[in-house]
C-alpha cells in the first residue's frame, strides 16, 4: 500500500493535522521564540531605564536633604555650650558659605528648648527629640517646606527646606517621571505631577532621610507598544494567518456538518414522531458515518425508552392498586371496630374501641393523602391531611365531647408518608386526651414552617397541665407521645398546657 493510500485512508482531522503540523508548526515555533526574546529583552531595558529614572529622583531628594543636615550638623557641633546669640551667628556665617544650603535655623537644647534661632522658621510641628548623629524629617503642616532635625553635641538643629527646593532637586530625574509624591507618617505632598494619571504607571517607593521619609515615584509604564510588536511577530501573524485559512477549510469540512446535526438534534421532540436527520452531511464520510450510528442510537434510545415507559406506567397503576386497597382494607376495620364498639357491654370496652377506631382511621387518612400526592411526586401535603384528620377526631368524638373545638393553624409543607404517620398518630394521641379530660376546653393546632427543611407542629390544651389525680394513665400519654417523637427524631417540647415538635419536610418549590 502506497504512502498516498494510506494518507487518503486517515480521518479528515488527521490529514489536517498532519499537513499544518508539518508546514507550519516548526516555523511558527522559531518565529515565536525570536520575537518573544527580543520583545522580552527590550522590555528589560525600557522597565530598568524607568527604575533608573525613578532611583535618580529620589536620590536627588535624599542629597538635597543630607546636604543640609551635614552642613547643619558641622556648623552646629559644640554651639549650643555658647553663651548668648554668637552661637547662631557663627553657625549662620559657616553655612552661608555652603553652597544651595538653608540659611534659616534653630538651635534647641538636648531636653527640646530652644536655644537661639537665625531667620524665620515656619511651622515645622512636633519633632522627636534625638541623639547626636541622628536626624529626623518631617512635612511641616503648612505642606511648603520639608523640617530637617539633626542630632549635634548638646542638643539639636533644625532647618526648613522649602519645597521648591525639594522640587527643583527631583524635576531634572527624565521626561518618563509622571508625579512625585514624598510623605512620612502624618502627612503628604505632590511635588509635581498628578498622583493618579490616567495612563499606565509603574509606582515605586525610596526611603530618604536614614528611611525616616519616603518618596513615591510615578513613571510611565514603558512596554513595546502594539505596532512594533506586530512587526516583530509579523512572521508569526503570517503563519497564523495561514492558520485560520486552514481553519475554514476545516469549517467546511467539519464544523458546519457537525453544526447541522446538532441542530437537528437539538430541534427533535419524541412526541412529534421519530428522530430524522439529514441524509448529507458534508463531503466528509467519518461526519457521514456519525450521523447513521446517530440515528441508529436514538432509535435504540427510542425504543427503550418506550419500553421502560410502559414498565414505570405498569408500576405506578401497581403502587396506585396498592395505596387504594390498604386505604380501603383499613377503612373496613374501622367500620368493624365502630360495629363491634358500639356493641361493646361496658363503657370501658367501648372507649376503647374507639380509641382504636380513631387510630386506624388516621392512618387511613395518611394513606389517602399519600394516593392524592403520589402524582405530583412531592410527597403528602400536611395541610389537607390535618385538616381532614381534625374533622374525623371531631365527628368520632364521645357524646359528652361533641362541642369539642379544634382550632387549625396551618402551612402549606410536604413530608414523606412515614413523617405523616407518625404525626397523625402523635396528633391524634394529644387530642383524643384533651376530649377525653377536657371535653369542653378548645384544642390549638399549628403548623409553622421553621426553615428549608424543618417545620414545627405545636398543640395546646389545658388538659396538656400537669395534674395529679390521673397520674398513671398521664405517664402511659407521656410515655407514647415521646416514643412518637422519637419517630420524628425530634424531641418532644414540653411546656405549660402546650407540646411542640420539630418535624423534616421537602423544600418550598
Amino acid at each position: 500500500m502506497s504512502l498516498a493510500t494510506r494518507f487518503a485512508q486517515l480521518p479528515t482531522g488527521a490529514k489536517f493535522l498532519l499537513i499544518l503540523t508539518a508546514v507550519l508548526l516548526p516555523i511558527g515555533i522559531a518565529l515565536a521564540w525570536i520575537g518573544e526574546n527580543g520583545i522580552r529583552q527590550a522590555n528589560a531595558a525600557l522597565e530598568g531605564r524607568t527604575e533608573d529614572q525613578a532611583r535618580l529622583a529620589a536620590s536627588a531628594i535624599d542629597s538635597l536633604v543630607a546636604r543640609n543636615a551635614l552642613a547643619l550638623r558641622i556648623a552646629a557641633n559644640g554651639r549650643i555650650g555658647d553663651k548668648g546669640s554668637d552661637s547662631c551667628d557663627l553657625i549662620r556665617r559657616s553655612l552661608a558659605i555652603a553652597p544651595a544650603i538653608a540659611q534659616n535655623f534653630e538651635l534647641e537644647t538636648a531636653d527640646d528648648k530652644p536655644v537661639c534661632s537665625a531667620g524665620q522658621i515656619p511651622d515645622t510641628g512636633e519633632l522627636p527629640i534625638i541623639a547626636p548623629g541622628d536626624i529626623r524629617l518631617r512635612i511641616a503642616p503648612d505642606s511648603k517646606s520639608l523640617a530637617i532635625r539633626a542630632g549635634v553635641i548638646g542638643g539639636m538643629a533644625t532647618t526648613a527646606v522649602p519645597l521648591a527646593d525639594v522640587r527643583s532637586a527631583a524635576a531634572s530625574s527624565g521626561d518618563a517621571i509622571r508625579s512625585i509624591v514624598l510623605h512620612d507618617d502624618a502627612r503628604e505632598v505632590t511635588l509635581f505631577g498628578n498622583p493618579a494619571p490616567v495612563e499606565p504607571v509603574a509606582v515605586t517607593e525610596w526611603p530618604i532621610g536614614h528611611g525616616k521619609m519616603y518618596v513615591r515615584v510615578a513613571t510611565r509604564h514603558q512596554k513595546i507598544r502594539t505596532t512594533d510588536r506586530l512587526l516583530l511577530l509579523l512572521p508569526l501573524l503570517m503563519w497564523i494567518a495561514a492558520a485560520m485559512i486552514t481553519w475554514s477549510l476545516v469549517g467546511r469540512l467539519l464544523v458546519r456538518p457537525l453544526n447541522r446535526l446538532e441542530r437537528w438534534v437539538l430541534e427533535y421532540n419524541p412526541s412529534e414522531g421519530p428522530l430524522e436527520l439529514p441524509r448529507k452531511l458534508g463531503p466528509s464520510t467519518e461526519i457521514q458515518e456519525l450521523r447513521n450510528a446517530f440515528a441508529r442510537t436514538m432509535a435504540q434510545v427510542e425504543e427503550s425508552e418506550r419500553e421502560t415507559t410502559g414498565a414505570l406506567e405498569g408500576q405506578r397503576r401497581l403502587v396506585r392498586e396498592v395505596h387504594h386497597r390498604v386505604k380501603n382494607n383499613l377503612q373496613v376495620v374501622a367500620s368493624l371496630l365502630n360495629i363491634h364498639g358500639r356493641s361493646a357491654g361496658t363503657p370501658e370496652a367501648r372507649a376503647a374501641y374507639a380509641g382504636i377506631s380513631r387510630r386506624v382511621g388516621a392512618l387511613s387518612i395518611v394513606h389517602r393523602n399519600h394516593f392524592a400526592e403520589m402524582e405530583e411526586n412531592r410527597g403528602i401535603s400536611l395541610r389537607p391531611l390535618v385538616s381532614e384528620l381534625a374533622a374525623e377526631l371531631r365527628a368520632s368524638a364521645p357524646d359528652e365531647a361533641r362541642g369539642l373545638t379544634i382550632d387549625l393553624d396551618l402551612d402549606s409543607v410536604y413530608t414523606t408518608q412515614d413523617v405523616a404517620v407518625a404525626i397523625s398518630f402523635l396528633i391524634t394521641e394529644i387530642i383524643e386526651h384533651a376530649m377525653l379530660h377536657a371535653p369542653h376546653d378548645p384544642v390549638e393546632l399549628s403548623l409553622r414552617r421553621t426553615s428549608e427543611l424543618t417545620a414545627r407542629l405545636s398543640l395546646g390544651s389545658p388538659t396538656l397541665l400537669p395534674d395529679e389525680e390521673s397520674q398513671p394513665e398521664k405517664v402511659q400519654f407521656e410515655r407514647i407521645v415521646a416514643g412518637l417523637a422519637k419517630q420524628l427524631r425530634s424531641t418532644l417540647d414540653r411546656k405549660l398546657g402546650r407540646y411542640s415538635v420539630d418535624l423534616p419536610v421537602f423544600p418550598p418549590v
